[in-house]
């Protein structure tokens, strides 16, 4: 029986806690100072040849005992693991008992402490015979004593529903998961300095909402209680920001959480983050120029190359990238001639172009015009086969509510999304900054709201009054920190990058 193990383990441990006490030793310390981190010490003693003691200076380490190894009364092993990384507390009967602390005699350390337990050790370097740099011991302290005991050694932690349940337990027994975070932590801070270098100001948006926007989405509904207000969480922070630009500020972002009542999948998570960045007098070329320099600069910073393993594929993000149009990658797929569709309203053939290559009659149904057709289309024929950076530009303007009409293709708008791996990485366009038109498609929006779809926004009338005073000449871009940090990782699924996903209930 698992669950009466685990108590009985569990029960041994709270007694070695009250034997510690009544022996006058704490079990969960207020604090620990070291000299040394793992990494430290085994960069310091490199050089130390086997069997030699470094007696000249002392070190104090502290972290987690990860493996416990006892040799008869006399001598014993502890495997200690901190953030740098592990070294060895060589543990010897003699020089242990030589302490003036009667309590921390060597037959103690070997009762008292277990694997998953942290503790602080003082004492010299040494290299054992074997040639493993250790801390020659004549000091310990227990700091926290573990109530729980670790997942097992040799089969660790595997079941996938279970790490994502209990991170924590996922970070102790594998350190690879340790430096997925680590590295998504150097991800966001190098973006941050990225564009705080361009000359970007990071501004703050609420999170909050009356009235959802900045993107087609299912919202998260709440109360504020005090002033009666239905409320959304947050589903994009582009609103906002752009009401920033047309204050004065021509260079804003936000990295931050975003959240949209959607399912969960290998690519979705409800509760994600975005960084959103807007510039003035500026438009979608601008944005794919700096897209390309980020994402490249942070594989070279963070990986240490722009050639990318991802499962069994490479991915090379050196610039430039590939550029195709929506339509032209949707004619390549159906063999049909879409310009030529749009131009002439042809909804019935557009259907039957989609139809022939296999997509579904009800997503085919969906699509009320050719440029919704276009979109089932992409998504449908195309989007999984683009492997390699690839921006897919000029969208259609019925599926892009913020985006400025094409300067040159009627029907379309300056819109661009990344696609790698054949998932959508970033997303950007040109800014709409008419007013009026903006309002129209607003307002269509509403329509299809109206109409029973869920993810269509409504008609935001504060953001139209911020427009009415001119928001000058504006590209944004949107990009996605957990599937670029997927990428940069080597990660199947977003649940492996973000420490705590959600999940369904545990049965």
């Amino acid at each position: 029986d698992v669950t009466a193990a685990y108590d009985e383990l569990r029960a041994t441990r709270v007694a070695k806690a009250d034997a510690m006490r009544a022996a006058g030793v704490e079990p969960f310390a207020y604090a620990f100072s070291a000299t040394h981190s793992a990494a430290e010490a085994q960069a310091q003693w490199a050089a130390l040849e086997n069997g030699k003691e470094a007696e000249g200076e002392r070190l104090a380490v502290r972290g987690r005992v990860v493996a416990k190894r006892v040799f008869g009364k006399k001598l014993a092993f502890l495997g200690l693991r901190d953030a740098t990384g592990e070294i060895q507390l060589f543990l010897e009967k003699k020089r242990l008992n030589a302490n003036e602390d009667a309590a921390k005699t060597f037959k103690n350390l070997v009762d008292w402490v277990d694997a998953g337990d942290i503790v602080g050790a003082r004492g010299t370097a040494k290299r054992t015979e074997k040639g493993e740099l250790s801390v020659y011991v004549d000091d310990w302290e227990m700091l926290t004593k573990a109530l729980a005991p670790l997942p097992d050694k040799f089969r660790g932690l595997t079941d996938v529903q279970t790490r994502y349940r209990k991170r924590e337990l996922d970070l102790i027994a594998n350190p690879d998961v340790r430096r997925t975070f680590e590295l998504r932590a150097r991800a966001t801070s190098r973006i941050r300095r990225f564009l705080d270098d361009r000359g970007f100001l990071e501004l703050e948006t609420p999170t909050l909402h009356s009235q959802p926007g900045g993107a087609e989405a299912k919202p998260f509904e709440t109360k504020h209680a005090a002033l009666g207000l239905d409320l959304t969480l947050r589903i994009a922070t582009e609103l906002h920001l752009k009401r920033l630009v047309v204050g004065g500020f021509d260079r804003v972002y936000e990295l931050g959480r975003i959240f949209r009542n959607e399912g969960v999948s290998t690519r979705h998570n409800p509760e994600f983050t975005s960084v959103e960045v807007y510039e003035a007098y500026a438009d979608y070329e601008s944005m794919m120029e700096l897209t390309e320099s980020l994402v490249e600069g942070l594989a070279t910073e963070l990986v240490g190359s722009t050639t990318l393993p991802y499962g069994d594929e490479t991915i090379d993000v050196a610039r430039p990238w590939r550029r195709a149009t929506m339509r032209d990658l949707v004619d390549e797929a159906t063999g049909a001639d879409f310009r030529a569709l749009q131009a002439a309203g042809d909804v019935a053939g557009a259907r039957a172009a989609l139809a022939a290559k296999g997509v579904p009659e009800a997503l085919c149904a969906k699509g009320r015009s050719v440029g919704e057709l276009l979109n089932v289309g992409f998504e449908e024929l195309c989007e999984g086969a683009l492997r390699q950076p690839t921006f897919v530009i000029d969208y259609p303007v019925e599926v892009s509510p913020l985006a400025k009409p094409h300067r040159s293709e009627p029907g379309l708008v300056e819109r661009f999304e990344l696609f790698v791996v054949g998932r959508e990485l970033a997303n950007a366009f040109s800014e709409l900054t008419d007013p009026v038109d903006q309002r129209a498609r607003f307002e269509a929006q509403a329509a299809k709201k109206a109409a029973g779809d869920e993810e269509a926004c409504g008609v935001d009338e504060d953001f139209l009054g911020a427009l009415e005073h001119g928001l000058p000449p504006t590209a944004g871009l949107g990009i996605g920190v957990d599937r670029l940090v997927m990428l940069l990782a080597n990660a199947p699924s977003i649940r492996d990058v973000i420490a705590f996903p959600l999940l369904k209930p545990d049965a």
